[in-house]
């Protein structure tokens, strides 16, 4: 059985320096924590570097991937550039991309191509727009999966739109459904994560229900990522 995965998405929020620093104050956390695997999703211009701070520590990845290959694609980032930068996740369909940018299934079918063509690990986000019985929820889930021909070995972060930026995380009892649907679905060949404003307590109020987590602002204070690791990986004296 994998490691439990909690994996960092920075967004656009932390400056070059300001990641970099970061990590550096949260490679201790996660060296005391060899049993969680952590992931940093930085800026992209800190890629190379937060792979170097992490060492053995972590692994890192991009937020993005182009769903093209090398040529004449002005501003874009082949995958196969991230993976020579040492990453080894690319985050694919974030509800972001989607509404902010007007990005779609066909886009990110061919991203989700292109990083498994570059050896990287789709880190692949599904989620229903509003709050649903549990059923529709996972419905919703398993039919971009299915679009857009998410791999097995692929981590699936189950992010409801709902919950995304919210004061509090989707409610535990409907995350675990929705999880144990897409468990089935699946057929356990992907790593489930929850996200969406997940932070410390998130872990223990799932029970079991997630292989990990997607972080996001909750983990802009190290300490706070350190609780996590904490909580995943179970505290010192546990251990």
């Amino acid at each position: 059985m994998s490691a439990p995965l909690v994996a960092v998405s920075f967004k656009a929020y932390l400056t070059h320096d300001q990641t970099l620093d970061w990590v550096r104050r949260a490679v201790p956390f996660a060296r005391a924590r060899p049993q969680v695997e952590v992931a940093v999703l930085p800026v992209l211009t800190a890629l190379r570097a937060v792979v170097e701070i992490l060492g053995d520590a972590g692994s890192a990845g991009a937020q993005r991937v182009s769903r093209t290959g090398a040529g004449a694609y002005t501003g874009e980032v082949p995958a196969a550039v991230v993976a020579e930068c040492g990453g080894r996740y690319a985050e694919i369909a974030h509800a972001e991309r989607r509404r902010h940018f007007g990005e779609g299934n066909e886009q990110f079918r061919a991203e989700v191509a292109e990083a498994v063509a570059a050896g990287l690990v789709p880190l692949v986000c599904v989620g229903e727009s509003t709050r649903c019985d549990p059923a529709d929820a996972a419905a919703t889930c398993l039919a971009t999966l299915a679009s857009l021909r998410v791999p097995d070995g692929a981590v699936v972060a189950y992010e409801p739109e709902w919950a995304i930026g919210a004061d509090e995380p989707a409610p535990a009892q409907h995350v675990r459904a929705v999880l144990g649907r897409l468990r089935e679905g699946t057929r356990g060949a992907v790593r489930l994560l929850y996200g969406g404003t997940a932070g410390p307590g998130t872990w223990t109020a799932l029970d079991g229900a997630a292989d990990g987590l997607f972080l996001g602002r909750r983990a802009h204070d190290v300490t706070a990522f350190g609780a996590v690791l904490d909580e995943v990986g179970g505290t010192k004296e546990e251990q």
